[in-house]
């Protein structure tokens, strides 16, 4: 026998007998506590739009490509975390729009597709963050869409429509919220509003600071309340902005959360802030792998910041989940799964990108060289022509967020071919989805909940 493995084990045992059953109990409830009790803080995390298979594809990335498994994942592996299934259904079907879905977070109720926290009457349900910021909270929210977008609106407003994103920006100032980050400069611009009103100056002459580039955040002035609004319309996709110079000075959306943490933390009566990766939603709307992944991936980092701050802070409840499944993608079975699969880490841009290159005078020949420089693959003559067939006008494509009529759809057919990822639609769907939960709280999540649960659970964890 090694008798310096035994010492050593000796030594162990010893140091263990010798804690008393004080310590331990002491050690224990510690424990206990960081579950149970109030929450000062809450942060709610949607990743927009995620399918389970999103979730599952982002982590097999993250340990194929990058060596390391999700921040999510490991939350589970690590059993730090309650965790449920989410029936998402809306008040007038059972595949939702995020304006109900964010209702349902924000209102506590189901409502119907469309709307935002208003009821089958007209009746007005008072938003969360209200309820939160009147009980002496401040209150914030980030995203990679437009600020005023339905699931940060959800939270936060009340309207019969959620397009009505103009409106909303003027709603944002009279509720006078501490955080505000995203996109969206054409609701605030007055050389881009219709009316021509400066809403810029608007929030100014509430006091608040406004930030337009991602350097602004170093220069952000403590305990003023701030308004971010980082380009026209949503912000890039994460692949293209690694990728793409013109996109390096808008921030990720970790640094957005960890701007507005920050920004909030050392409010006596704490914060509550929301979180969501809104073009996840996007690029699955778009059946765009390299999207999906990527900015899945861009969420999983806010998810780190979070859990950081969380973790150290011992105060502060974070909700993870999403509003709804988008398009059900997931790997396929096939010959070289794997190999295909981590063949996306060749893809340098969104199919966005590399679609809005090609214009109609492409000939075969420059089709094919261009997206093999953008994704490494190689298409043959009849792939290329049915691609160009779009952009002389023999063919159109429809689809949200697709305002160009760009190809997606057919794109998306091609690669998986090539990268053994396939697609149910190009729509929502109706799958229950992931919820996490951790701190002060947590432990009043149960198993299978419905939407409007997770209302009830932050208003129990932190009582108004």
């Amino acid at each position: 026998m090694d008798r310096r493995k035994f010492l050593k084990g000796s030594a162990l045992l010893s140091g263990l007998f010798t804690i008393s059953p004080l310590e331990l109990w002491s050690s224990k409830r510690n424990t206990e506590q960081l579950h149970s009790g109030s929450a000062k803080n809450i942060i709610f995390m949607v990743s927009d739009g995620m399918s389970l298979g999103t979730l599952s594809m982002a982590d097999l990335y993250s340990r194929n490509i990058l060596g390391k498994g999700s921040n999510w994942l490991n939350l589970y592996h690590d059993q730090k975390v309650s965790r449920a299934l989410m029936d998402t259904a809306s008040a007038s079907s059972i595949v939702t729009d995020s304006a109900a879905a964010s209702s349902a977070f924000g209102g506590g109720i189901r409502v119907k597709n469309g709307v935002l926290n208003m009821g089958a009457n007209g009746e007005k349900h008072l938003p969360i963050w209200q309820k939160f910021k009147k009980a002496g909270k401040k209150a914030g929210c980030v995203t990679t869409v437009t600020i005023t977008h339905a699931t940060p609106a959800g939270f936060c407003v009340n309207s019969a429509q959620r397009n009505a994103e103009p409106q909303i920006a003027e709603m944002y100032a009279e509720l006078e919220l501490d955080v505000l980050m995203g996109g969206g400069d054409e609701f605030f611009n007055p050389e881009k509003r219709e009316d021509k009103k400066d809403l810029y100056a608007v929030y100014r002459k509430k006091g608040y600071q406004v930030l337009k580039e991602r350097n602004h955040l170093k220069d952000i002035k403590k305990g003023e309340k701030i308004i971010g609004v980082f380009s026209t319309g949503a912000l890039p996709y994460s692949i293209d902005r690694t990728s793409l110079p013109d996109f390096k000075n808008t921030p990720t959306l970790a640094e957005m959360a960890k701007t507005a943490i920050d920004q909030m933390k050392d409010h006596p009566g704490g914060f509550v802030l929301q979180v969501e990766g809104g073009k996840v939603d996007w690029s699955a709307h778009a059946n765009d792998v390299a999207a999906l992944i990527h900015d899945q991936l861009a969420f999983d980092e806010a998810v780190k910041t979070v859990m950081d701050f969380a973790e150290k802070d011992g105060n502060t409840l974070v909700i993870i989940t999403t509003d709804h499944g988008n398009a059900n993608p997931g790997t396929i079975y096939g010959t070289d799964a794997t190999k295909k699969f981590n063949s996306i880490s060749d893809y340098k841009y969104t199919n966005e990108y590399i679609l809005n290159q090609i214009h109609k005078d492409f000939s075969v020949k420059d089709i094919k060289d261009w997206i093999y420089e953008g994704n490494q693959l190689a298409l043959n003559d009849d792939e290329a022509k049915h691609l160009l067939s779009f952009y002389n006008g023999l063919e159109k494509e429809e689809g949200l967020y697709n305002y160009k009529k760009l190809p997606f759809k057919l794109y998306s057919d091609i690669q998986k071919n090539r990268n053994s990822v396939g697609w149910i639609s190009m729509d929502h769907s109706g799958d229950y989805v992931e919820v996490a939960v951790y701190g002060p709280g947590s432990q009043l999540l149960k198993p299978f909940i419905k939407n409007t649960d997770l209302h009830d659970l932050m208003l129990k964890a932190s009582p108004l």
